[in-house]
């Protein structure tokens, strides 16, 4: 793909966004604070699909998940309860979801309300390069023409032919916060990383699950120290595992689900959610019309800037086919913003990543992991450190979680790391600001850390990764 460069400068470009997700309300943002017009259309609610149906609604059910794993756990702190059932309120824990994403939503309208950011609520599709045609939501046309265009559109639930959702007892993952009960049982379908977070809150909030893996373990994608830590916890826990098996139909019963499986067995349930990956929202855009290049799957190409292959058109988010995370959708907006107005642009960057899983335990990484790396690309050395030696962990009762750290060999720069531990997703960040700023392994572990602390087995293992001075840089022998 011949992916172009940037027109000339204007100062102050206009710009119409299509979607208003994260890559496209932080790019609105970040153009609006820097003068210039700024138009977003959206046609189904501003937050997008994280804020409305996925990111924000998946990670408020699993934070009432741990409320209740945290009460079910304290017996063994010396807390006693008066009853050992402790049980989850489903439809309040929905209702939760649906108004704490509403109120998400509306505060990202007002910011962008309050930046100057014009909203069209409708679907948008490209007549010329910079010229859209918007479907406005009262049935109007609207032509909106401007000096760039940022497409962030994201993505929707994959669906199986054999396996259609009907929203009251086989979902997709836009489709599960209007439950009145806790399912009796739950079979998931798919252990990748939206898989194994909705098998681990409902196991946690009481329901009986069942997770079919098509792989020979949970998380097939992930390290394997860490998804090999979440699969024996899932066993602890109850949860039925079937690996190395694949759904290939799913019916509704009498009663709940059945779930034809590769291996002829048929799972039975009173619930079935589909965890089989995502596909982009680009096939209504106009795209061939005006030229956007996208791959056989139907993601745009983009470079490490979010240009297209068209001239003043950019992308960003799932709908790229890059890493699908909120934060990389946000990252991608404003790195297109930033080259549009000609503002210092960082190219975009996967190794710097940082990303979670919101399972129990969380695992975080960053950098090189495990089962990635090419050693004939990275020679770096590896520590993993237990949490169960980690005073703090032992406090809090922490049984599952280890730390991780990559360092290349020869500097001794800190080139990844893996957390699993509770707040992995916070523990992280010291990780992932060293891998960004080219730290030394001695960096992290010359800094304090409060004792006792998680966060102290991040100095410790670094610590285990030292190597003298003399042997990184040898005195001369004239010397």
């Amino acid at each position: 793909m011949g992916l172009v460069s940037s027109s000339a400068l204007i100062p102050h470009p206009s710009l119409t966004i299509i979607g208003a997700g994260p890559g496209g309300y932080e790019a609105a943002l970040v153009a609006a604070n820097q003068g210039s017009e700024v138009t977003i259309v959206e046609r189904d609610g501003i937050g997008g699909s994280a804020v409305l149906t996925d990111v924000v609604p998946s990670k408020t059910l699993i934070a009432a998940a741990d409320g209740r794993r945290r009460v079910m756990k304290s017996t063994s702190l010396g807390i006693e309860l008066d009853s050992n059932a402790v049980f989850s309120n489903l439809n309040e824990v929905d209702q939760r979801i649906i108004q704490l994403a509403s109120e998400q939503s509306e505060d990202i309208r007002h910011k962008l309300q309050k930046a100057g950011v014009r909203i069209v609520i409708g679907q948008a599709r490209f007549r010329e390069p910079r010229v859209l045609e918007v479907e406005t939501i009262s049935g109007k046309t609207e032509t909106i023409t401007s000096d760039a265009v940022l497409i962030a559109t994201g993505a929707s639930p994959r669906e199986l032919p054999t396996a259609q959702p009907d929203g009251e007892r086989i979902f997709n993952w836009k489709q599960l916060y209007r439950l009145r009960e806790l399912p009796e049982h739950m079979i998931v379908v798919g252990s990748g990383v939206t898989g194994a977070e909705f098998a681990s809150a409902y196991n946690l909030l009481g329901a009986k699950v069942s997770l079919v893996s098509s792989r020979d373990q949970v998380l097939p994608n992930e390290d394997p120290d860490a998804a090999r830590v979440l699969e024996n916890v899932f066993i602890e826990n109850g949860v039925n595992v079937v690996s190395r098996t694949r759904a290939n139909a799913v019916t509704r019963t009498e009663h709940g689900v059945a779930v034809e499986l590769s291996t002829g067995e048929v799972l039975e349930g009173s619930h079935c959610l589909l965890a089989v990956g995502g596909i982009p929202n680009t096939q209504h855009l106009g795209l061939d019309e005006v030229g956007v290049a996208t791959t056989e799957s139907g993601h745009i190409r983009v470079d490490a800037v979010s240009r297209t292959s068209v001239e003043g058109i950019y992308a960003a988010g799932d709908c790229t086919g890059r890493l699908a995370l909120a934060s990389v959708a946000a990252m991608q907006g404003r790195i297109a913003v930033n080259h549009l107005i000609g503002d210092e642009v960082k190219p975009f960057n996967p190794f710097r990543v940082s990303s979670n899983i919101f399972t129990s335990p969380e695992i975080a990484t960053v950098g090189v992991a495990a089962q990635q790396a090419d050693r004939t690309k990275y020679q770096y050395d590896e520590v993993i450190l237990d949490l169960t030696t980690n005073p703090r962990a032992k406090m809090m009762n922490v049984e599952h979680g280890f730390v991780k750290l990559f360092a290349r060999k020869g500097s001794n720069s800190v080139v990844g790391g893996i957390v699993v531990a509770p707040r992995a997703s916070e523990l992280i960040y010291p990780i992932s600001l060293a891998v960004a700023k080219r730290l030394q392994v001695d960096d992290l572990a010359n800094t304090f850390t409060v004792y006792p602390s998680l966060s102290g087995s991040l100095a410790e293992a670094a610590r285990l990764l030292h190597v003298r001075s003399s042997d990184l840089n040898p005195v001369p022998e004239d010397v």
